[in-house]
């Protein structure tokens, strides 16, 4: 991915020197009530069938039934010169240059419909943080949260998409940005909000359903995002597209799944299956057209 010498984001927050803004005590996110619902940590599965948490618990939180009690790893507190160092390292700046990226699009986006974007903030964190949702933790995997319209990224996480999902590459990383920014357009234009009023009124399993058309949307807006960075930046090398397929492939419900208990649930899907998953990316990334996402109407399969 060419993103060296691009603009690079003013909204990244760096709390990984500090730690967490507000310690308080070990409470979960909850994602109930001003939340987005289940489907919003764009890897949520990630935290049940690799990194150990109980998956039923995640499913418990995602769906408002309360907060999870999970235990941050501790690491030692970093020296003067490694606050220095974090300040100006490639990882952030890698950041700061796709989220630069995503803002450019998106503002034209919404500009061409007539409405004005609002950028959203990019947060980067090591093991814990507390949000306007709640305590997030980096078990949970990168996620949004739609009451400070922040976006939360633990950067150990492209280590565990590397070496524990099979997903390498740097366009593979960007891919989870634009799809957490993907929840944010979401949030601003009322359809996330309208998927929260659902909870408590349908089955978990349509809910869920509710919830996999979410994440759906949510990767075709990330190919919509690669559509006009590379139209207007010529951003991609070859490659590129395949990693992030490969990563959309990675974290589908199924293969997640298989590869943690070794059969499959459709019916506890909240995510999408493998194929879902790289179909809506690739929709956005051949379209570059927002109205072929509407994953409501469509059919996800």
């Amino acid at each position: 991915m060419r993103w060296q010498g691009q603009r690079q984001s003013d909204n990244v927050e760096d709390q990984r020197d500090g730690g967490s803004p507000s310690g308080g005590g070990g409470f979960g996110l909850p994602i109930g009530g001003r939340g987005i619902g289940v489907g919003t940590i764009v890897i949520a599965l990630v935290a049940s069938y690799v990194l150990g948490v109980n998956p039923l618990t995640v499913l418990s939180l995602l769906s408002g039934g309360g907060t999870v009690q999970t235990q941050a790893p501790s690491r030692p507190a970093p020296s003067q010169g490694q606050q220095a160092a974090g300040r100006d390292d490639p990882q952030k700046a890698f950041v700061a240059t796709v989220l630069a990226d995503t803002e450019d699009v998106w503002r034209e986006q919404f500009r061409q419909a007539g409405r004005e974007y609002e950028d959203p903030r990019l947060v980067l964190f090591r093991g814990a943080t507390q949000t306007a949702c709640g305590r997030g933790e980096s078990t949970m995997g990168p996620f949004y949260c739609p009451a400070d319209h922040k976006v939360y990224i633990d950067l150990d996480f492209y280590d565990t998409l590397r070496d524990r999902l099979g997903a390498p590459g740097d366009f593979a990383q960007a891919y989870v940005i634009a799809h957490e920014v993907g929840h944010h357009v979401q949030n601003l234009l009322g359809t996330s909000a309208k998927l929260d009023q659902l909870r408590g009124r349908v089955s978990e399993a349509q809910y869920n359903a509710m919830s996999v058309r979410l994440e759906l949307q949510a990767d075709c807006f990330a190919g919509v995002w690669a559509h006009h960075a590379e139209r207007s930046r010529q951003i991609l090398e070859q490659g590129d597209i395949d990693e992030a397929l490969n990563a959309a492939s990675q974290i589908g419900d199924d293969t997640l799944q298989k590869k943690s208990q070794g059969h499959v649930v459709p019916e506890s899907f909240t995510h999408g299956s493998s194929a879902q998953r790289v179909r809506w990316f690739k929709r956005g990334f051949e379209s570059g057209d927002t109205a072929q996402c509407n994953t409501f109407t469509k059919q996800p399969v």
